[in-house]
């Protein structure tokens, strides 16, 4: 994907969320997807041509609705000399907003973060949202294995998700104590065994890593004695595999602590990944959390008194943030007061009274609580890193901290 920030990704990623929610009464909604090297005079053409073709459509409702979305459209291309640099998504239609004769004319029109190869012209009871979808994919997929002569763990790590692909267990004998010919027997044993385990190993690795291998970055393996290195140098790995092993880790886990431990000590290879750049950003706000006087602050009251006062200088915000904000405004003397609720329906249970007259207080205005943090970041210059639940580190984020915490850039008094 295009370089873009961490705030422009998590609002590409909330328009298509809401786009995905919004349904039509018929086949109605309009998406077009126009590339950046097509003739807007062209695809005025096509929407002409699908004007006529509209004539056709049974449902007088849906018939006029689809005519109108085209005119839309129409309308607003002309307002372009040629697509931007990306090209340019439109996505137009009737939307019900209650019972019948609520319907309401959406239009969406924006450039997406990567370039559109195709053009597409879809009418649906749904926006057509899945190129744009794509783009927001982490397709750059490391492989991991952590491998010892007694058992093996192979999984992958794309973006921040780190998924268990298969556990494997070898029953090779330990060291044994014989003497003799019978030591030297029953290591030949051993040696035999630990060589079809790693046989195993590979076919496993193989079948898993080879459909991956156009977006497999690279494939680290590691472990805690000398099985690796000895697996790395047999003729156990397809050589497509193989070749893109980028680095070996001792580590002192097998299992699933050891496939985390890997990604650990293989920071600075994967420091391009999210995972690891939010894994850092977490962890310097924790350490400064443990500090005395350290430049760390949690929680939405004592994070919002610091943003304001410009201390913030780094936000971070859980994208599992739901929480609502509401402004309410008493009609009797004009103060407003905000409160933060976990949805509408506990809003609309409150009876809020004014501070200062105790008049009850109506609500003035509504947003997403992520989005009033956003907003006070932009006017204090702070920035803004938005942190999955992918990681342990972002699930202490929200679960410890409240989805909300900042790194301040000075030390301020709690």
């Amino acid at each position: 994907m295009a370089e873009v920030s961490s705030k422009e990704l998590y609002e590409f990623k909330k328009t298509l969320k809401e786009l995905a929610e919004k349904k039509g009464r018929g086949t109605e909604l309009v998406s077009v997807y126009i590339p950046p090297d097509k003739q807007l005079s062209d695809v005025g053409k096509h929407m002409r041509d699908e004007l006529g073709q509209s004539a056709n459509i049974k449902s007088k409702q849906t018939r006029k609705n689809v005519q109108s979305a085209i005119e839309v459209i129409l309308q607003r291309i002309r307002m372009f000399k040629k697509p931007p640099e990306h090209g340019l998504v439109l996505f137009v239609g009737m939307i019900p907003k209650g019972g019948p004769g609520t319907e309401k004319m959406e239009t969406y029109v924006f450039e997406p973060p990567e370039p559109i190869t195709t053009y597409w012209y879809q009418c649906n009871n749904e926006f057509f949202l899945e190129p744009l979808e794509y783009m927001i994919e982490e397709r750059e997929t490391y492989g991991l294995a952590v491998v010892d002569r007694k058992e093996a763990t192979i999984a992958t790590l794309k973006g921040k998700k780190i998924n268990i692909l298969g556990h494997l267990t070898s029953g090779v004998p330990g060291k044994h104590k014989a003497g003799g010919q019978s030591q030297r027997r029953f290591d030949r044993v051993i040696d035999l065994a630990a060589h079809e385990f790693k046989k195993r190993i590979g076919e496993h690795m193989n079948e898993a890593f080879i459909p991956l291998k156009d977006d497999l970055k690279g494939v680290i393996v590691g472990g805690p004695g000398f099985t690796k290195e000895e697996f790395i140098k047999g003729d156990y790995l397809q050589y497509e595999i193989k070749d893109k092993i980028i680095a070996t880790v001792d580590t002192s886990y097998t299992g699933e602590f050891g496939i985390r431990e890997v990604i650990d000590k293989s920071a600075d290879i994967l420091n391009d990944l999210d995972v690891m750049h939010e894994k850092k950003v977490v962890q310097k706000f924790l350490k400064e959390l443990i500090k005395d006087k350290g430049l760390a602050s949690y929680g939405e009251q004592e994070v919002k008194n610091n943003l304001i006062i410009g201390a913030v200088d780094t936000l971070l915000l859980s994208e599992d943030l739901s929480l609502l904000h509401k402004t309410f405004k008493c009609s009797s003397c004009g103060n407003k007061e905000f409160i933060t609720v976990k949805n509408q329906s506990e809003a609309d249970k409150l009876e809020k009274r004014c501070s200062k007259c105790n008049e009850i207080l109506k609500e003035d205005s509504s947003e997403l609580l992520v989005d009033y943090f956003v907003e006070k970041a932009e006017e204090m210059n702070t920035n803004v890193e938005f942190i999955s639940t992918e990681t342990e580190e972002g699930v202490q984020l929200l679960r410890a901290f409240g989805g909300i915490a900042a790194i301040l850039r000075y030390y301020v008094e709690s």
